[in-house]
């Protein structure tokens, strides 16, 4: 399988956006929670993104399969939206995504979140490097994880 990651553009929204609410729709279900952010995006606020964030792209056979964006402010890139389609994770697309996000912003601290409970998501990023910093606390029964590296 050819991955090719590229730097999407602003008319690949709507897929990614597809992509997005399909590749989220696992956490909903583990969190049962339908009203996370990634599944209740639009295109606009999307589309609004392209103009500041750097949003790579994932292609397998001509197809997006995966997904992520970033943004740097005061030295940190805000990494977000790691996504691979269901039908393409655990072979590596989400390891390279990331490590190209990361080459683009070769100076910066780099910080993303993820669900407390989403163990997969945390085991890749700790992986990668990345090591849990601060924990916020949601609700009684939601918090997010906060993980940071620094640029080598």
């Amino acid at each position: 399988m050819e991955i090719t990651i590229t730097q999407a553009a602003a008319e690949d929204a709507p897929l990614i956006l597809a992509l997005q609410k399909l590749a989220y729709r696992s956490e909903a279900l583990f969190y049962n929670d339908f009203n996370i952010e990634p599944l209740l995006q639009t295109l606009e606020h999307l589309l609004q993104q392209f103009d500041d964030h750097i949003v790579l792209k994932a292609v397998v056979d001509g197809r997006i399969v995966g997904s992520v964006r970033a943004v740097e402010r005061d030295g940190t890139c805000f990494i977000g939206k790691l996504m691979v389609d269901p039908a393409y994770q655990n072979q590596g697309i989400g390891k390279q995504l990331m490590r190209q996000i990361e080459a683009l912003f070769p100076q910066a601290r780099y910080e993303l979140f993820t669900g407390f409970k989403s163990f997969r998501n945390i085991a890749l990023y700790e992986k990668l490097g990345y090591h849990i910093y601060h924990e916020r606390v949601i609700t009684s029964h939601f918090s997010l994880i906060y993980l940071e590296k620094k640029s080598s």
